[in-house]
């Protein structure tokens, strides 16, 4: 049986940057969703203290809601290799976040895609130290979760794995139970690819997922491909966020997919960039798709 959680992309800045928004205004907020749990990002606990944690957890346990996701995004390639194990170092704290928040899952990325990068020193730069810190996460009962992503919203550039045959060739150089990936469609469409098409590649090992939608006026994936892009940033300028469902992602053909390979992780909610009302939507129809493919 898959579990849902909530995760507040639209409420990132509110939380982390206005502070117009507390984490405990998100909890309640997230309670109403009718959802199992929560992924956390790992700022909203910067310069706070174990009784931040503690009331954090208990606001949880009292609206009957795990922790089960963190989210965190390691810059592994920094040309700087002192920068890149100061990234480590990040990694291994954010780990040790998600065991005290009695969590499962923590996230990893590749980096970013900076101007020059050569493909192969990267790639070994990022395996190097996924590898050091995968050693780390078993060491406390963590799974590191890698994903298929566009770009974290702190970043100058986009994430140097976008391109699914570099995350591949990440990947497939570390085997471990405690790493596995955390799938998101709507980040594979980003990249002009085909997000069934990656998932039958990587289907056995996905831990967790990032549940979103993307859509273009009257478009499709291949014409994705045909739009104009950022030069910078690489990002299809038309390509909006939506309603859970109502988009370019195929909810059914991805859950039989993840059903039929033995799927029993947490669905994480990254919608509601236009408002509650639609986060609510996205909620409803999930659930409903869990339902139908996981069974009650």
């Amino acid at each position: 049986m898959a579990h849902l959680a909530a995760f507040p992309k639209c409420f990132l800045d509110d939380i982390i940057v206005h502070k117009s928004m507390t984490l405990f205004d998100w909890i309640e907020k997230a309670s109403q969703l009718g959802v199992n749990g929560l992924e956390i990002h790992h700022l909203f606990f910067k310069g706070k203290g174990n009784s931040f944690i503690d009331d954090v957890k208990g606001m949880c346990v009292e609206y009957h809601l795990a922790i089960p996701m963190m989210c965190f995004s390691p810059d592994f390639t920094h040309p700087d290799q002192k920068k890149r194990y100061e990234e480590l170092e990040k990694q291994k704290r954010a780990i040790d976040l998600t065991m005290k928040l009695g969590g499962q899952f923590c996230r990893t990325l590749s980096g970013q895609n900076r101007p020059g990068l050569e493909r192969k020193t990267a790639v070994h730069w990022c395996v190097e130290m996924i590898r050091e810190a995968v050693a780390y996460a078993e060491d406390k009962g963590v799974i590191l979760n890698i994903e298929n992503h566009y770009k974290d919203g702190y970043w100058e550039y986009p994430e140097f794995a976008l391109r699914s045959e570099i995350f591949l060739e990440i990947i497939e150089q570390i085997d471990s139970p405690f790493f596995g990936i955390n799938f998101d469609p709507s980040n594979t469409i980003v990249a002009g690819e085909d997000p069934i098409e990656l998932l039958q590649k990587i289907k056995s090992r996905v831990v967790t997922m990032h549940a979103s939608d993307r859509y273009l006026a009257g478009g499709t994936i291949d014409d994705l491909r045909k739009f104009e892009r950022d030069p910078i940033h690489d990002y299809a300028r038309s390509i909006q966020h939506g309603v859970i469902g109502k988009g370019l992602n195929d909810y059914d053909a991805i859950f039989r997919i993840l059903k039929d390979a033995g799927f029993n992780g947490w669905i994480s909610i990254e919608d509601g960039m236009n408002g509650m009302e639609e986060l609510h939507q996205s909620a409803d129809f999930l659930k409903g798709k869990i339902r139908q493919h996981f069974g009650a």
